[in-house]
């Protein structure tokens, strides 16, 4: 079932996001959302930035309408958080949540897209 995120701080009427609860994030469903280049390089800049990022703050080279599904897909498939804060979507990684349902998982598809990066001179 999906958990609205919206802040205990938030005023009333402020918009919210679904997320699925802990138990309902799939093994599958995380894989298939890091398959794809641009999500894992969204998911790279939130684990290095250890906290919450702008949409804006992750340079991604395609336009506007994509970034916002790439960002949707690691929502609804329990990669990541969103949460508004004013006017802005910030964003974190669900580390926690992911540790606990999957150990080891992140860390090393974080460890294999550093090293893939190093190996094609990306870094």
């Amino acid at each position: 079932m999906p958990t609205d995120t919206t802040s205990p701080r938030a005023p009333s009427g402020s918009r919210s996001l679904e997320h699925p609860a802990r138990e309902d994030i799939r093994i599958a469903e995380v894989l298939h959302a890091l398959a794809d280049p641009m999500r894992l390089r969204i998911v790279r800049a939130l684990a290095a930035a250890e906290g919450e990022l702008n949409c804006a703050d992750i340079e991604l080279p395609v336009s506007k309408s994509t970034c916002t599904h790439h960002f949707r897909v690691l929502r609804e498939h329990g990669v990541i958080q969103q949460l508004y804060r004013g006017t802005a979507k910030m964003n974190g990684l669900r580390r926690a949540d992911l540790d606990e349902l999957f150990p080891g998982l992140i860390d090393g598809v974080l460890r294999g897209a550093e090293l893939q990066a190093r190996r094609l001179g990306e870094e």
